[in-house]
């Protein structure tokens, strides 16, 4: 397999002993975390696929040796597969196949999981460190929990590897989640225009407060529904990424929270419960 060697990850010194459980345990919490309607898909011949840009998202142990690694690839989608031999002292794989860092990969097979046969390390972008890494370990919990298998998004893996680069190089984390979250609900199908009012079949109006539900889309707030409600030039400045408002950050930031909410049905975010309970220390 190709490999290049990596620096090992000294950004995690740091981090409080929470954040270092959560990112060094054997089996992360992701590892069976699916979105409710995910299919496996089923195929019938053998497929090979080279120099797939991709991401790894999760890994744990498979038998002595190997790996099982859930990577985003940005032709592929998400998908599970066995990487032999990660596992040993002197496989080159093990510097390899780590989180945060673009690859170029390759791999065959005819099962739900096929068989990695190449791993390159493309590089280029900077080490997460401290509570960029913990937003990091946020998105890809993120993917795990609403990307069907083998469901090409190449839109959202660009997103991914931009807002890799913003947390890395400290940009507004807020604002950068904020532009993820959004892209991935859309990408997955569970949000369309939010500027688009389904009672008046017209754009919103700035001046104006709306609900956005998932069932019923976008419609102006009730006076009891006020508290939950957003201004239209919020839903506008969302959709050309402008963010520089207060107003739009704290609003965008409830609105993100209430649909994630909605569509996890009820399941927790791992990593967003860590951040809570490091914000009370």
């Amino acid at each position: 397999m190709n490999a290049k060697a990596d620096k090992p990850r000294s950004d995690l010194v740091d981090l409080p002993h929470e954040v270092l459980d959560f990112v060094h345990a054997p089996v992360l919490v992701l590892r069976d975390s699916m979105h409710p309607i995910e299919q496996r898909a089923q195929s019938t011949k053998a497929l090979r696929v080279s120099h797939q840009p991709a991401v790894v998202l999760h890994a744990y142990p498979y038998k002595e040796t190997s790996l099982i690694i859930d990577v985003f690839s940005r032709d592929r989608g998400r998908l599970s597969l066995v990487a032999k031999g990660a596992k040993r002292p002197h496989s080159a794989l093990r510097s390899v196949l780590q989180t945060f860092q673009p690859l170029n990969i390759g791999w065959t097979g005819k099962s739900d999981i096929p068989t990695l046969t190449s791993a390159e390390w493309v590089g280029g972008m900077r080490p997460l460190e401290k509570s960029a890494l913990l937003f990091g370990f946020y998105m890809n919990e993120l993917l795990m929990k609403f990307l069907v298998r083998n469901e090409a998004h190449s839109n959202l893996f660009d997103e991914y590897i931009a807002t890799l680069n913003q947390l890395a190089h400290g940009e507004s984390a807020p604002i950068a989640l904020r532009k993820f979250e959004f892209s991935l609900l859309r990408e997955s199908g569970l949000i369309g225009d939010l500027t688009f009012c389904s009672e008046t079949k017209g754009r919103v109006q700035p001046e104006i407060l709306y609900v956005v539900e998932p069932e019923h889309g976008v419609y102006p707030a009730a006076q009891q529904q006020h508290q939950r409600a957003v201004l239209g030039k919020t839903l506008l400045d969302m959709r050309v990424g402008d963010y520089s408002d207060s107003t739009t950050q704290n609003q965008s930031k409830m609105l993100a929270r209430q649909l994630l909410r909605h569509h996890l049905h009820g399941a927790q975010l791992n990593t967003r419960q860590i951040l809570i309970d490091l914000q009370n220390l």
